[in-house]
């Protein structure tokens, strides 16, 4: 394999990494797809895709995630969300995987993490499999071989695999670890396959130091008027709640489908590429996505396909539910080339309630945006995470609590600023359940999404009639051009009323217990929008 260029000043030896095998730095995607055909990783799919599994983790390992415990950021960290790891555990880790290391082949990735060049962070990712290496290729940013030549990693990533760590002697709960040190400035995975551990370890790195910046940094897709950069759309969302369908558009151009950051000039996608599920995707409902699973370069993860036709089954869960698609941003056709948009004219937050208690769409005031941000209300959706067997409702706050490392109120308080600053106006989403919780009820139609999206984009939406609801004290439209009325009013579509206010009752009760946590750390206007 031909090495492309890179900083001489920069290799894995000048870091302390020594007595490995081969190194690979930088390999393009065909490069990279035949070293993981050859080394048996996977099998080249339709298309030149590369089809994979990653064995017995299929999801994150949230319990697995330490950050070390340092006085520097001591009294930066959410404890309470993170947990520690001493130092001296961390060095003895650090050094086990060093000799765990030795004369093996690894691959590099020098790649960016933000398409802001004043605000991106500069990351090597060292891997064990060649397709992680594809992966993450994919969903950073590629810097240019003149970039290459004088790149300087400020945090590295060494993911191996076959490293099993000794809870005992590593101060970490099983053999899967994933240790984060923000002194170091180093990030270590053992023992799990599954890809996207590397994307969401560069998250978490920028949700940390973003905000020192007075950049929000979010857990969501964004997208933008074609033509009009400055008319763009955040969309708030935990996996499964319809990020990357809601925002790939057609009719809008795709600026990310995950993580974004909100400055002082506008947004900006953290990542180069897309991540998408890919169970019962179709090319009707999802044409763009689609295609790519039959695209030269595309990471198929986790799915069932024929033997003799590689032909993929995109209804068959029997791995996973939690079967996705890696590729890069060009692959869609409206996808933005800067990866950059103007302030959020609208703020999208999208809620899977699997109580089938919420509205499909409902406005949201300033305060009560900033109650339902800190709330996160969703619902986990099968293999996202390991151990999650059907939808679970859950309070993620900020709709992304396993990737904060800061106090939820740092991001709240970020959020409130950009959107006072910008007066965007904010929507909360349902694309859970109705017509009865989980089991009973079904899934929101996503035409009808879809119809009120549209509608909440051009500005049409404001203009209906609206009524307050009687549980959240939103504003519900009564009706709206392409959508059953009858969709529109929750307790309408269950066959028991009654058992829709029961149900109603008990989702308000647990926002209110839940929110009692911040009760003491928000502003009155916020205070005045939780439910009591």
């Amino acid at each position: 394999m031909s090495e492309p260029r890179v900083n001489p000043n920069c290799r894995l030896e000048d870091q302390g990494i020594s007595g490995v095998g081969n190194v690979y730095y930088n390999l393009i995607e065909p490069a990279l797809i035949d070293a993981a055909i050859a080394r048996g990783e996977g099998k080249l799919g339709q298309g030149g895709t590369f089809l994979v599994s990653t064995g017995a983790h299929t999801g994150r390992s949230p319990k697995d995630k330490f950050v070390v415990r340092t006085p520097s950021v001591e009294d930066s960290i959410w404890w309470e969300n993170n947990k520690p790891m001493s130092e001296e555990a961390f060095d003895t880790l650090y050094a086990d995987m060093l000799e765990h290391m030795k004369g093996k082949d690894y691959f590099v990735q020098d790649l960016f993490g933000g398409a802001d060049p004043a605000l991106r962070l500069d990351v090597r990712v060292v891997t064990e499999l060649a397709w992680h290496n594809l992966f993450i290729r994919h969903l950073l940013r590629r810097p240019e071989a003149a970039e290459l030549a004088t790149f300087l990693p400020e945090f590295t990533i060494i993911n191996c695999p076959s490293f099993k760590a000794d809870p005992a002697r590593h101060g970490c709960r099983s053999e899967t670890v994933i240790a984060l040190n923000f002194d170091k400035k180093l990030i270590l995975i053992g023992n799990t396959a599954y890809a996207g551990e590397n994307k969401k370890s560069v998250f978490t790195l920028l949700n940390y130091i973003l905000p020192a910046k007075g950049v929000m940094p979010m857990h969501c897709s964004a997208n933008h008027a074609i033509g009009n950069p400055d008319d763009s759309a955040i969309f708030f969302g935990l996996s499964g709640t319809g990020k990357t369908t809601l925002s790939a558009d057609p009719s809008r151009t795709l600026i990310g489908d995950d993580e974004h950051g909100w400055s002082d000039h506008g947004i900006f996608n953290f990542e180069g590429g897309c991540y998408a599920k890919t169970i019962n995707l179709s090319a009707e409902a999802e044409p763009e996505i689609y295609a790519t699973c039959s695209k030269f370069g595309t990471v198929i993860e986790n799915m069932v396909f024929d033997e003799d036709t590689l032909e993929l089954d995109f209804n068959d869960n029997s791995i996973t539910d939690n079967m996705r698609c890696a590729y890069p941003l060009e692959q869609i056709s409206n996808a933005s080339e800067t990866s950059l948009g103007g302030m959020p004219k609208n703020v999208i937050m999208l809620t899977c309630d699997a109580y089938g208690v919420l509205p499909p769409i409902a406005r949201l005031t300033p305060a009560q945006a900033m109650y339902h941000f800190l709330s996160g209300f969703t619902s986990k959706t099968p293999g996202t995470e390991v151990g999650i067997v059907e939808p679970t409702p859950t309070f993620s706050t900020c709709f992304g609590a396993p990737f904060m490392p800061r106090r939820p109120e740092v991001y709240g308080k970020l959020l409130q600023e950009k959107i006072n600053a910008t007066g965007a106006t904010c929507w909360l989403v349902n694309t859970g359940w109705t017509g009865g919780a989980f089991g009973t009820g079904k899934r929101m139609p996503i035409k009808a999404t879809r119809a009120l999206l549209t509608a909440a984009l051009d500005g049409s939406l404001n203009e209906v009639e609206f009524r307050k609801d009687p549980n959240f004290g939103f504003e519900v439209p009564v009706s709206v051009p392409g959508v059953e009325d009858k969709l529109l009013d929750p307790r309408q579509t269950w066959v028991d009323a009654d058992a829709y206010d029961a149900q109603a009752k008990k989702l308000v009760g647990m926002f209110s217990d839940n929110f009692a946590q911040y009760a003491d750390k928000i502003d009155d206007d916020v205070r005045a929008a939780a439910i009591g």
